[in-house]
C-alpha cells in the first residue's frame, strides 16, 4: 500500500455558509451543500456563482444532467436549471449518510459512523452492494476508474483509494492534523476537492498519478 502526506493546492474559504457538506463538480464548476443551500463556485477564481435553494445536508452527486442531494433520510434528484426537486429516494443509512458519487449508473453513498459504502439504484434506492471500510467513511468519488474515499474520525482524515470490489485499501493520503474531510469530490483530472464540515472551508489536494 502506499502512503503518503496530502499535497493542499488551494483552500477556498466559504465563512458565509452554514457548512460544508457534500461536495461535487459539473464538469466546470464546484458545487457543495451548505445545509439549507447548494452553492456553485468557479474553482480558478473562487467566485460564488449561483445558489439553489434546497435541503443539502450531507453527500452531493451529479450524473451529468441532474444532482442528487442527501437531504435527511432521503436523496433528492435537482434539476440545476429549475432548481426543482424530480423525484425522491430512501437514503440507505436513513439519516445517517455521507458522502455520494455518481459512476456507471449508479450512486455510491458512504455511511459514517457503519464504515460502509453503498452502490445503489438510483431509481430506487434499493442496496445493491456494500464495501466495508476500518474507519468513519465521509466523501466518496470516483475518477479514472478509481474509487476514492474521505474518513474523519478522531479529529483525523484521510483520503483513500480502495479496491471497489474488496474495499481494500490501495494508497492513502494523510491530512494535516485538525484538517477533517466531509464531502469529497474529483475534477476528473488531478484534483480531489474535500469539504470541511463546520470549517467553512473547500480544499483542493492534489490526487496521485
Amino acid at each position: 500500500m502506499k502512503h503518503s502526506t496530502a499535497e493542499i493546492l488551494r483552500e477556498y474559504p466559504f465563512p458565509e455558509a452554514e457548512t460544508v457538506a457534500g461536495v461535487s463538480f459539473d464538469g466546470e464548476n464546484v458545487w457543495f451543500a451548505a445545509g439549507d443551500m447548494l452553492n456553485a463556485f468557479d474553482p480558478e477564481t473562487g467566485k460564488t456563482l449561483r445558489s439553489i435553494d434546497v435541503a443539502a445536508h450531507a453527500g452531493t452527486a451529479y450524473d451529468g444532467r441532474y444532482f442528487y442531494q442527501i437531504a435527511g433520510d432521503r436523496i433528492q434528484k435537482i434539476d440545476p436549471d429549475t432548481g426543482k426537486v424530480l423525484s425522491t429516494i430512501p437514503s440507505p443509512g436513513g439519516g445517517r449518510d455521507s458522502g455520494m458519487t455518481w459512476a456507471e449508473g449508479r450512486l455510491w453513498v458512504g455511511q459514517y459512523r457503519e464504515r460502509k459504502i453503498h452502490q445503489i439504484d438510483p431509481e430506487t434506492g434499493a442496496i445493491l452492494r456494500t464495501i466495508e471500510s476500518n474507519r468513519f467513511v465521509t466523501g466518496v468519488t470516483w475518477v479514472d476508474g478509481e474509487l476514492w474515499h474521505a474518513t474523519w474520525e478522531a479529529e483525523q482524515s484521510d483520503l483513500r483509494r480502495v479496491d471497489p470490489q474488496t474495499g481494500k485499501v490501495l494508497e492513502t493520503l494523510d491530512m494535516p492534523a485538525g484538517m477533517g474531510i466531509s464531502g469529497l469530490e474529483s475534477d476528473g483530472g488531478d484534483r480531489l476537492f474535500c469539504g470541511s464540515g463546520n470549517a467553512r472551508v473547500i480544499r483542493a489536494v492534489r490526487r496521485p498519478r
